[in-house]
């Protein structure tokens, strides 16, 4: 389950890395990523964390509210279905999807097709990343390895994603833009296959914070298909 906290006293970096790191070191604790400028803890854990417990945790220098709590498990009448969830997610990808194949039905590539594909991902993705670059930071850092020690690697991440799309679709050094993605995405893969062995109930961070969408196999899947397709077209062209 997931549950937010407002963090009143927090003034600097070295606040907010000092209570996050306190709330990491506690063992009901998966992971903890603390926002300075939205004064907030997103906190994941298997089971409900009390509010003085989070208290007692990071210290009388900083004050404590619980602001929302999200819980994870079976779902309820009132809860939606992963699929209703991940709806936006399965559209959008229907698009690029479609979008791809009618540019190159005439003739039709299939290298054409996966170069434009990954294109078109990395920009639709990355704008709504940049709708809310700071909570999507914040959402990526969740399970990221990168992103969870260096937090403004999150911050730059969606103009990466932008340049790399720019790179496929403008067919521009696209051999070195294959291989960033077998990185970024690799990485990001590795942390999102932790965070689904693990059970984590976290925020995908795929389509910013501005869609609530669920970390699921969907998003494994996702990733998996650009790596497959990166590898595919390295191979094509060595």
């Amino acid at each position: 389950m997931k549950q937010i906290f407002n963090i009143d006293g927090m003034t600097c970096q070295g606040c907010r890395s000092s209570v996050e790191n306190a709330l990491n070191t506690f063992d009901k604790v998966t992971n903890a990523i603390v926002d300075l400028d939205k004064k907030e803890a997103i906190v994941a854990s298997e089971s409900k964390i009390s509010k003085s417990e989070i208290q007692t945790i990071i210290g009388k220098k900083y004050t404590v509210s619980e602001k929302t709590t999200v819980h994870s498990g079976l779902p309820d009448a009132e809860e939606k279905s992963t699929l209703k969830q991940l709806y936006p997610l399965f559209l959008i990808f229907g698009f690029i999807t479609t979008a791809s194949i009618l540019i190159h039905t005439n003739p039709w590539s299939i290298s054409e097709f996966m170069l434009t594909f990954m294109g078109l991902f990395y920009v639709v993705f990355s704008f709504f990343k940049l709708l809310d670059i700071k909570g999507f930071a914040t959402s990526f850092a969740m399970y990221d390895p990168v992103a969870k020690k260096i937090y403004k690697y999150g911050l730059i991440y969606p103009f990466i994603e932008l340049c790399l799309g720019v790179f496929f679709l403008m067919r521009i050094q696209t051999s070195v833009a294959l291989v960033f993605t077998l990185i970024i995405l690799g990485i990001t893969t590795i942390g999102v296959t932790k965070s689904l062995i693990n059970k984590q109930a976290i925020q995908c961070a795929c389509l910013g914070s501005v869609l609530n969408l669920p970390m699921t196999k969907a998003t494994f899947i996702e990733n998996t298909i650009m790596i497959v397709m990166a590898v595919f077209m390295l191979i094509d062209m060595f």
